[in-house]
Order: structure tokens, then C-alpha cells, then sequence
């Protein structure tokens, strides 16, 4: 029987992926992560009626169907997403936000248009240097503050995607439906759902959402002072066995995905005694860039008791994954060790 995803609130919709969804190198729709600001669309728009407008620094404004933007040359791309805040509730300083355990991440195939095509027929002028996006949820609260990210010009031009499918399907409507952005390998807070805005900037967007938080700081600091949250830490997760399972003596499978936001995984080392010795998995499945890697290590369980295991990733730019995370007062990019470890029982 399939697990429901673990809902944190309502309204806004924040919900996270069953560990046992994680086990698969594309994440069912059905229950891949849901993380938003604002509430959501509770219905599709009409087709006829939605229209993707690019202003701005821009030679040539646009005002585009969305049958124009699928007569466009179409690109599809494997790309794990992950919450910000994902793993938040496994630090062990408590931080502020929805207590996300892992599974505020999952991995598609996304189809759609590369944003640069766009920015290409606009034409930008030279002092371009950002570009933010808007999307049509609507804010909740007195403040009513609305979501819009900007990203650099050259993450723009480089790797974004402005999706329309996601594995194989129509985009959902709880992930966007019709457009959204995709800033490959990069966190969800820089990938705006429903899209109906992109306006070309000399600077970084300005506002709530963008200078106070999805940066990391400390305590009495001035979060507009903490550095962007932009790109994926680093980081393995296990995904079997789970944490607090008794188990049989004898092979034990020990599983898990490695990601690190823009390049890929070269290695994940596995640990059974806290730290003390590691051995190397086995990497298995698709090896895409801005996917992740799916892992293995069988274990010989001869011995009873209880065990702590942990898993290291290195990627292919020699990075290797931190013993214990940079905590922070939102708890973005918990991407430690220890915080990661699980403990089992052999009996």
C-alpha cells in the first residue's frame, strides 16, 4: 500500500515525499514535494486565456501564448528539486519553518523551453543583469505579500528551464500548471510556479521573499546581510532501511540518493559504526548532471546490537559532503553527516 505524503499545513499546501517514493530515480507526481508561500490554484486556468508576459531591460516586449511557446524548440532535462528548508527538523538546534525530515526533494524528467530562447527574441539590453519571475498564486496573510524571485541574468541564460510537462505528463496544477520556472540544480524557492511574469532587471528583485529570507544568517544578524540561497548542497540521504528498524542478521541492503545541485555525484561512502570506518557503495541508475545518484551497499549485519549508519557523498568537483550541517536561524541547506544518520537494531 502506498504511503501518503506528510502534510505540515494546509494553507499554504506544504507537504513532503514518503521516504519509500524516494526509492526510484523519477518521484511519482502523485506525491512529489509540495512547498508554497501563497494559496495555490485551485483549478487549471484556460489555455486561451493565459499569456507569458517578458518586460524589462528588454529591446522587445513579449506577450506569448501558450501554443507559441510549444511551437518552440522543446529541451527535456532530468533535475532533482529540493525545499530550502528540507531536513530542517533534523538539526539538532532547532531552526524556524515547516519541519521537513527529507523528503522536501524529488527528482523528474522536465520538458519545456530554455529560458535564454526567450530572452534571445526579446533581446536584452546591456545593462541586463537579472531576471525575476512572477507567478499567479495569490498571497495569504494581512500583509499580502506576493511571491516573486529573481535569478542572475547568467543562470538565466545558462541552465533554466521554463517547464510545461513533468515526466512525461502535463505539468500538474499543484506544480505549476501550465509554466513554471526551473533554475537546474538550484532550490525550489528560485523555480516560481504558475508563471505569468518575467521582467529583466540591472539588480536582484527586491522585497520580502527576497531579502528575508531564502538567505542564511544568524542569530541578531540582518537576514539581508546572509548569503542567497541558490544552489543544492551536497548530499546524500538513505532511503532503506528506515531509522529505528529492527532487522535480521545477515545481508543487509543499505540504499540511499546523492544530488549536489549543478554537477554530479563521483562517490558515496557508507559507515556502519558512527563514523569510524567507511566503505564505498555502489552508484546505480541514470548519471545526469542535475540529477541525482541512486546508491547501494550490502552489508554483512553478523553481529546483534544496534548500529548508527551514515552515508558521505563526494561529487565530481572534488566537494564532499560536511560531517554536520551550517546551522542557521531558518535551517536552509541541512545538508551534515550526523544529521543525516539513521540507527538500526540487528537481531
Amino acid at each position: 500500500m502506498k504511503k501518503k505524503m506528510r502534510i505540515m499545513t494546509e494553507k499554504p499546501l506544504n507537504a513532503e515525499t514518503p521516504t519509500e517514493s524516494l526509492r526510484t530515480w523519477t518521484t511519482d507526481n502523485a506525491v512529489f514535494f509540495k512547498r508554497n508561500q501563497g494559496q495555490i490554484m485551485q483549478r487549471p486556468i484556460k489555455l486561451t486565456a493565459w499569456k507569458l508576459s517578458i518586460d524589462g531591460l528588454v529591446k522587445h516586449k513579449l506577450n506569448l501564448s501558450f501554443e507559441e511557446i510549444r511551437r518552440m524548440p522543446k529541451a527535456e532535462v532530468a533535475n532533482t528539486l529540493e525545499c530550502s528548508g528540507n531536513s530542517r527538523s533534523l538539526l539538532e538546534k532547532k531552526a524556524s519553518g515547516n519541519p521537513w525530515t527529507i523528503g522536501g526533494v524529488g527528482n523528474a524528467i522536465w520538458g519545456g523551453i530554455w529560458l535564454s530562447d526567450l530572452l534571445a527574441k526579446a533581446e536584452l539590453k546591456k545593462d541586463a543583469g537579472h531576471v525575476s519571475f512572477e507567478g499567479l498564486d495569490k498571497p495569504l496573510g494581512k500583509a499580502a505579500i506576493k511571491f516573486i524571485r529573481s535569478i542572475p541574468l547568467e543562470k538565466a541564460m545558462d541552465s533554466t528551464l521554463l517547464a510545461y510537462e513533468m515526466n512525461g505528463q502535463p505539468l500538474p496544477l499543484k506544480h505549476g500548471y501550465p509554466l513554471r520556472a526551473l533554475a537546474l540544480g538550484w532550490t525550489g524557492a528560485n523555480c516560481v510556479k504558475w508563471l505569468r511574469k518575467i521582467t529583466v532587471l540591472d539588480q536582484p528583485q527586491e522585497g520580502f521573499f527576497m531579502d528575508r529570507v531564502y538567505r542564511v544568517f544568524q542569530k541578531g544578524e540582518d537576514p539581508k546581510t546572509g548569503e542567497v540561497v541558490k544552489e543544492i548542497d551536497i548530499k546524500s540521504i538513505i532511503v532503506e532501511p528506515a531509522d529505528a528498524e529492527t532487522l535480521p542478521a545477515g545481508i543487509v541492503p543499505i540504499r540511499g540518493a546523492a544530488y549536489a545541485g549543478e554537477v554530479g555525484i563521483q562517490a558515496v561512502d557508507v559507515s556502519v559504526d558512527d563514523g569510524s570506518t567507511w566503505q564505498p557503495a555502489r552508484l546505480i541508475g541514470p548519471d545526469e548532471t542535475y540529477a541525482w545518484r541512486h546508491w547501494e551497499y550490502l552489508w554483512e549485519a553478523r553481529q546483534s546490537g544496534e548500529f548508527t549508519i551514515m552515508a558521505r557523498a563526494t561529487d565530481t568537483a572534488g566537494r564532499q559532503q560536511p560531517e554536520t550541517a551550517n546551522w542557521n536561524v531558518l535551517g536552509y541547506s541541512n545538508n551534515g553527516i550526523r544529521e543525516h544518520a539513521i540507527t538500526v537494531k540487528i537481531v
